[in-house]
């Protein structure tokens, strides 16, 4: 599996609050350590790597100290990055999270929003192109900065729907890419809404009932010309879209949320995941929302491993 997209490092510095600053009425962190991981496309393919020896990830590095710690992670995880771009003047994105008992006090982010030159969409295009045989699905993971232009997705979308691919993409939707004719697309209620041009509002208790969430489904169904429509409800499941059937309401399997990180990655990633693997789209929905109601249970930017997804099917009765 391919996943193409932005590329990041996300980095969490841990630490203990015990006193309000006297400079500003804002606490005072004190550290006590420092991870980091695979962001943005890259923690897609994390996701994916947990359940298949063959991942690859396509974006764009910086030829700094960040770039070389994500390609380092991404080597340890045995993840393909023989055709991602180590460009020398850009600077990899870095989201830095400060959490304080259990709670982020603040996110920083360091990015600059490029989008790749014409001879680096035509060398990746050529490298996906080249992979094609040997690839079940790929997966766009768009975080707006800048990677996934028009032509890149469409030059490689074409490409794989001749070759009889999968093709999934997780949108966003302040950034204009042309997602028709993908096999499914995943925004969260938010960008569904933005997308769909149908003003946003809170979530109604019941998300089965959402009768706005159903009208943006039904509209991006169409906007999008997409098979599978799969709309992200955070801590209140999915819902999935399907043409000419009435849209199904997967509520979410009841954990503590610790942190919401990534979450939506393994959701694009395992319901893509599943239909590669000959799932129906309601049994690929319903391993997503499993997996990700996993990883929001831990903190950091998680993912969901084949023991915890078996576990988390065995602690609930099938639903009839």
């Amino acid at each position: 599996m391919i996943v193409v997209g932005d590329l990041m490092l996300d980095e969490f510095v841990w630490g203990k609050v015990a006193r309000i600053s006297p400079e500003a009425p804002v606490p005072v962190v004190e550290v006590t350590g420092e991870s980091f991981f695979p962001g943005g496309a890259a923690n897609v393919a994390r996701n994916l790597r947990e359940f298949v020896d063959r991942v690859a990830v396509v974006g764009l590095f910086g030829k700094d100290r960040s770039g070389q710690q994500l390609r380092d992670l991404l080597a340890d995880k045995k993840i393909d990055i023989s055709d991602a771009i180590e460009d020398e003047t850009f600077c990899t994105i870095v989201k830095t999270r400060i959490i304080a008992r259990h709670q982020q006090v603040v996110r920083v982010d360091r990015e600059q929003l490029v989008g790749p030159s014409p001879t680096q969409i035509a060398r990746v295009v050529a490298a996906i192109r080249n992979n094609l045989p040997e690839t079940d699905a790929i997966i766009f993971e768009d975080y707006g900065k800048g990677f996934l232009t028009s032509k890149l997705v469409t030059e490689i979308a074409c490409d794989a729907h001749a070759a009889g691919k999968i093709v999934a993409a997780d949108p966003n939707p302040g950034h204009s890419v042309d997602w028709r004719g993908m096999t499914v697309v995943k925004p969260n209620r938010t960008e569904a809404f933005l997308a769909a041009g149908i003003p946003w509002r809170d979530p109604d208790e019941s998300p089965a009932d959402d009768v706005d969430l159903k009208r943006a489904g039904e509209a991006l169904l169409k906007k999008w010309e997409t098979k599978y429509l799969l709309v992200t409800l955070g801590e209140n499941g999915m819902m999935l879209f399907q043409e000419n059937k009435v849209p199904q309401y997967i509520p979410t399997k009841e954990r503590q949320v610790f942190d919401v990180s990534g979450a939506g990655d393994t959701a694009i990633a395992l319901f893509t995941l599943a239909l590669a693997c000959e799932a129906t789209p309601s049994e690929a929905a319903e391993i997503a929302n499993h997996g990700s109601a996993v990883v929001v249970s831990k903190l950091g930017t998680a993912t969901v491993t084949r023991d915890e997804l078996v576990s988390s099917f065995r602690e609930v009765p099938e639903r009839g």
